[in-house]
């Protein structure tokens, strides 16, 4: 798999509190179907000129 992130950077959720808790809860979750623990990785589109 090739991942390309030039038109996205990292979501800044400082002060997001609801967003990190929805993330965690979802790691947790997928965690428990697949047996693995997981990062789920938070990005948002870069603006583009």
């Amino acid at each position: 798999m090739d991942i390309s992130t030039h038109d996205y950077k990292i979501a800044p959720l400082n002060n997001q509190e609801q967003a990190v808790a929805i993330i965690k809860e979802a790691e947790a979750a997928i965690a428990e179907a697949t047996g693995n623990k997981v990062t789920l990785i938070a990005y948002e589109k870069s603006e583009q000129p």
